[in-house]
């Protein structure tokens, strides 16, 4: 089986001013130094990128971003393109999150339309799935996250998927506290590293790395990153705090 990099993502949300962000992406980088096999990366607003991208440098964490605009450049009040996020010193870009999908209008389309945007600017995407409290009772939850990926990734040929990353978020984890338990976080993993495999082909299921995202902290993250198909964590409130955060990302240790 392919030997699969694990990734800690850190996504700092609507949190930190500029100098707030410095002074975290600062501390972070010290406490990461020597992460062993781990790669870790923050998303900060974008007010704080190029001055968090600075503090980084070439160090051990990655700079991502939370969202963007499909459209490369144009008449787009408020909107952030792919190549404005390379050029602020990015290398990931989150896509789809529970929350734009909740509260921004975000659906499949759009989606699917920034992965596109992403991909061309050389950005990893970190596409984001996962079913609701309602839907996981209704035992909706694969044919959700079937949907989800079916229509995410439409049109996309094998080729252009080689930066891809996907995080399974379960809606009803997120800020509660709630976790899914390890059965469910490995099943639904499995569910979608198959499902990659009927769409494209075994070899890129294999090589694509799955987040688990909901409620992640320093006393579970040992148990999630031990199931077969659970590749990192995609990590919001524990990641605020870079002594927190740098124990998801020194896991092994």
């Amino acid at each position: 089986m392919q030997q699969r990099t694990p990734l800690i993502a850190g996504n700092w949300k609507m949190h930190k001013t500029v100098d707030q962000a410095r002074e975290t992406a600062r501390q972070l980088a010290a406490l990461a130094a020597d992460a062993d096999g781990v790669e870790a990366m923050i998303a900060p607003p974008f007010t704080a990128l190029a001055p968090v991208a600075e503090v980084l440098g070439q160090g051990p964490v990655r700079l991502g971003a939370q969202n963007l605009f499909h459209e490369d450049e144009g008449a787009f009040t408020g909107e952030v393109s792919a190549p404005m996020l390379v050029s602020a010193g990015c290398r990931y870009v989150i896509i789809g999150h529970s929350e734009r999908r909740q509260y921004f209008g975000e659906t499949d389309r759009t989606v699917n339309l920034k992965i596109a945007a992403a991909l061309r600017a050389g950005l990893k995407p970190i596409f984001c799935i996962g079913e609701s409290e309602t839907e996981r009772e209704a035992q909706k939850t694969f044919s959700v996250l079937d949907k989800q990926v079916r229509k995410g990734l439409e049109g996309f040929s094998l080729a252009q998927l080689s930066l891809l990353v996907m995080a399974y978020e379960p809606v009803w984890a997120i800020g509660t506290g709630k976790t899914a338990s390890p059965q469910q976080a490995q099943e639904v993993h499995a569910f979608v590293r198959s499902l990659l495999a009927e769409m494209y082909d075994t070899a890129l299921a294999q090589s694509v790395r799955i987040l688990y995202g909901g409620s992640v902290k320093p006393a579970n993250v040992r148990e999630l990153m031990a199931l077969a198909d659970v590749d990192g964590a995609l990590v919001g409130g524990a990641s605020l705090d870079a002594g927190t955060f740098s124990q998801l990302i020194n896991y092994r240790k």
